[in-house]
Parts: structure tokens; sequence; C-alpha cells
């Protein structure tokens, strides 16, 4: 008899997964439960867009390796199924001489990792790249750019019902229960019998893991991210992905450009705290969320590890003058009045109960169970390898 496998989440890492036990296990029976009425609602279409290719991770890690193969896989999967999508590089820029040995270190991280073609660039190569970016040094990091996500996302739905696979959407899972030796699967719509359940809740997964008796060691933390659209006439400001390097003092990225891929230039994310796991507007409060975040003494935690930052952090949301003032540091040029109102999304970013946030992804596994309690960026990019990865976990467990 065939297995037949549920996959909790609809997201582009649950379908990554599901497209993947499909190829792996061709005559499995995989059933996505999904609990929004389409598939990529939240962190899949909630993104910035970019091709993620593991230069900051630390090596030896999932996340360095599963975004190194996994650019590699999205870019091939774009490729094949006329997905837009464009290598278009990006350059990581050091704005001052303290920046310039955390450079270095970032270079030989993506070095240890397998990226191809990095290189070290000088003031004038900056601008050869992108002429209004300021620097005393960078990183050119050719393998990286820029896809349509929610697009992979429909297209992983075609592959995968082309291969027998079934998605269920309004389907918001509310119980997982062991029945005999394998699982029942409550959900909106019913209920579901199978031999081995996979969850990939993304915002939800540590609720989802706790479903299944799993104790809740990490917990989601929301943390919300804001952008600004630059207006069209100033767009020529930055022409690919200008990023900053990482800055110590705080466990986030930094405002940086991205171009989109379907038009236009965007800034940011900032990070602040959410007051719900899908509050993308300020206004935003979901009261068990609030609660769950609040009563945690590990954001407590990290709101005392990081206190500058964080209050730099809240004060940048409020202020767009303070935003800007970020984004100068890496064009100079851009001005107050070339930032209009953007998106935002949501991270689904698991904290530790001593505050700090799980630097890796995180794969939970029992008997006929697997959750996907942590995969922050670059998962979208790494969707198809952390697929591929769950995949081999199931298959050599049948």
């Amino acid at each position: 008899m065939s297995a037949s496998i549920a996959v909790v989440g609809g997201g582009i890492v649950g379908l990554a997964t599901a497209y993947r036990l499909l190829e792996r296990i061709p005559d499995a029976r995989v059933s996505v439960l999904e609990k929004e009425d389409a598939v990529g609602r939240h962190q899949s279409s909630h993104n910035s867009g970019v091709l993620h290719c593991g230069l900051y991770y630390r090596p030896g890690s999932q996340r360095a390796k599963l975004a190194v193969s996994g650019v590699r896989q999205m870019v091939e999967f774009c490729r094949a199924h006329s997905i837009p999508h464009e290598v278009c590089g990006k350059v990581v820029v050091a704005t001052s001489a303290e920046e310039v040995p955390r450079l270095q270190a970032l270079l030989e991280r993506g070095q240890q990792n397998g990226l191809r073609g990095l290189r070290l660039l000088t003031p004038e190569q900056i601008h050869i790249l992108e002429p209004h970016a300021a620097g005393v040094a960078a990183i050119h990091v050719p393998e990286e750019g820029i896809a349509d996500y929610p697009r992979v996302c429909e297209v992983l739905v075609e592959e995968i019902r082309a291969r027998g696979g079934e998605i269920v959407t309004g389907a918001r899972v509310t119980a997982l229960a062991r029945d005999g030796k394998g699982w029942r699967v409550e959900h909106a719509k019913g209920e579901l019998a199978c031999d081995r359940v996979v969850t990939c809740g993304g915002l939800y997964s540590d609720r989802l893991a706790a479903l299944s008796g799993r104790p809740r060691k990490a917990r989601i933390v929301p943390f919300r991210g804001e952008y600004y659209l630059i207006r069209p006439e100033r767009q020529y400001l930055a022409r690919n992905l200008i990023y900053p390097v990482p800055d110590p003092r705080f466990p986030f990225l930094g405002v940086h450009f991205t171009r989109m891929i379907h038009g236009g230039v965007e800034a940011g994310p900032n990070a602040v705290l959410a007051f719900a796991r899908e509050g993308y507007t300020r206004t935003d409060i979901n009261l068990r969320d609030s609660f769950d975040a609040l009563t945690f003494g590990g954001l407590w935690r990290f709101l005392a590890r990081y206190p500058k930052a964080c209050w730099m952090e809240l004060q940048r949301s409020f202020s767009k003058e303070l935003f800007c003032r970020s984004l100068r540091r890496l064009v100079p040029e851009i001005q107050l009045g070339d930032l209009l109102p953007g998106g935002a999304g949501v991270r689904a970013q698991a904290m530790l109960p001593e505050g700090t946030l799980l630097d890796d992804f995180n794969f939970v596994e029992g008997e006929r169970e697997i959750h996907v309690v942590n995969a922050p960026s670059p998962a979208a990019t790494a969707s198809l390898a952390i697929g591929e990865e769950i995949a081999g976990m199931v298959a050599s467990r049948l």
C-alpha cells in the first residue's frame, strides 16, 4: 500500500515539500492542507522577492547548505517553467572603514559556503555596477537575483496536481492526533487519516508542532518588516540590489534597496514587533498573538539584549526621515520625497527562551512526523532544497 502524507501549510515551503515528496515517492498520496482560500498568502508573497544564495549564513548550517543548493534549484525551476526571474547580482556595501573587516569576513563565509564569482569591489568598481551607491568597499554577489514567488507557488500547485497530489484550501488544521500507526488530521473541511504528517506552518509553525504534542521550546515572535517604494522617476538610483553590511548589534539585516521582478524599486524592511502574526499594519492586533508574545520571557530578554537597536527600529517605523537617513548611507542622493508608501511582511522567526533568535532552519522529527519549526529567510529561495531534504527524511523511513 502506498504511503499517505499530509502536508500542513500551503506556503512555498509546504508546496515545495509536497512537490519533492511526489518526485521522490511517486506512488505516495500527498494532501496539502492550507487554511487560507488560496496558497502562498503570507510570507510567500509578502517578501522582497530576492533570490538569496547563502552569503550570510554560518558555514555548515542548514541555512547555508540549503540556500546555496536552493538558489540554484529555484533558478532552474523558474527557467524550466518560464517563471519571471533574473539573476541580476547584488552588492553588499561597506560605508565606513570599520565595516570593512566584517565585509571581508562575509566574503570568506560566502566562499566557504560554495558561492561562485564573489569578488571585492573598490569604490570605483562599485560605481560601475551601482553608479549612485556610496561605499569604501563592497562585495559583488553575482548569483543573487529576483523572482516571482507567487508565480512559483502557482506552478507548484499545478505540478502537485499533475502528479496526483491534492490541494485543499480553507482547511485550517485544528487537531493532530495519533491514530494507530498513523495520524488523524482534523481541519475546517473535515478529517484526514494519513500515515505521516509534515507541518510547514510558517507564522504558526510552533503551534502546529504543539498540536502533535511537541513542547514549544522555541516560539514564533512576529516582527513586521515595512517597505517604501521609490517613486518612478527616481528608480534609477538602484539598478539591482544594494545591501548593507549586517550590524552585529542587531540580528536583522538592515534596510536595503531591491529591484522588483515586475518593475519598481522598494526600500526596506525595518523590523518592529507586530501584535499579530498576520499583522501587516500597525493597527492589526490579535489578542491571542499579542498575549503569546508578551508573556514569553524570551521576548523580554531579547529586548533587554538589544535595547538601542529595538528603539531605533521602532522610531524608524514612525519616522520617514529616520528611515530615509538609513537608506542615505547606501545611496546618498535618496531624498524624503523619493519614498512612497509600500507594503509589509511579517517574519516567522523562532525565538528561544533565553532571548536569542533560532539561527538556523529547524526540522523536528518524530515517529511518522516532521515539523518545520523555523524557516526564516532565505526559506523562499531554499524552498525546493528544503522540500528535497524533508522528502529524503520521509523516504528513508518508509
